[in-house]
């Protein structure tokens, strides 16, 4: 009796309703299985909304984070485990180009302009930048000292996340974390402040 063309690739996936309870039951080979089993179609969702390798592999590990700490929350009745995740993935991708502006406005604030570019703003605009890197140095002081770290050994020492890590000796989720928590403080407080340098 022949098989099914088809059949046994189909059997030899892991069933990823079991894998999603296994993780929120905190079974982290479940994760891995899991994540063997979804980046790939997850990391193309991202690519084709970013358009950046390093950027959708970034996010990527978000998701996955995302995932261990929600897997508990996921409703089967509500659609399959990738549709979740992929609702996840899109949210996270958007999420990221929303903040992309922003970040960039700050990270001009942190580095500051170069002479040639400095002698074309009149006083007024060096003025309200100066101003502003001011302000960027008194948020960055609210902070807490090991989000202020990664944050100014990112900004102001131009680090990557895995040298920031590396130097640190911390996993690079916890500097990617930290610094991103820290992102967000320092937008809140510098949203009025950066809504002014716009105009």
């Amino acid at each position: 009796m022949s098989v099914p063309k088809g059949s046994s690739a189909k059997s030899s996936q892991p069933d990823l309703n079991l894998l999603l309870r296994r993780v929120a039951a905190g079974d982290q080979l479940a994760m891995t299985s899991l994540y063997d089993t979804s980046s790939k179609v997850l990391y193309g969702l991202l690519l084709r909304i970013l358009n950046e390798h390093a950027l959708a592999e970034e996010v990527l590990l978000d998701v996955y984070m995302q995932v261990w700490r929600q897997a508990g929350s996921y409703d089967e009745l509500r659609g399959s485990p990738m549709a979740w995740m992929a609702t996840i993935a899109r949210s996270r991708a958007i999420d990221r180009l929303r903040s992309g502006r922003q970040e960039l406005l700050l990270r001009e604030s942190f580095e500051g302009f170069d002479e040639n570019a400095r002698s074309e703003i009149d006083v007024e605009e060096t003025a309200a930048i100066a101003e502003m890197q001011g302000t960027v140095r008194d948020a960055l002081a609210t902070l807490p000292a090991e989000q202020r770290e990664v944050i100014e050994m990112a900004y102001y020492g131009g680090l990557s996340h895995s040298e920031i890590a590396l130097h640190l000796e911390q996993p690079l989720g916890t500097v990617k974390t930290r610094i991103r928590l820290g992102m967000i403080k320092l937008r809140d407080i510098l949203q009025p402040g950066a809504a002014e340098l716009k105009r």
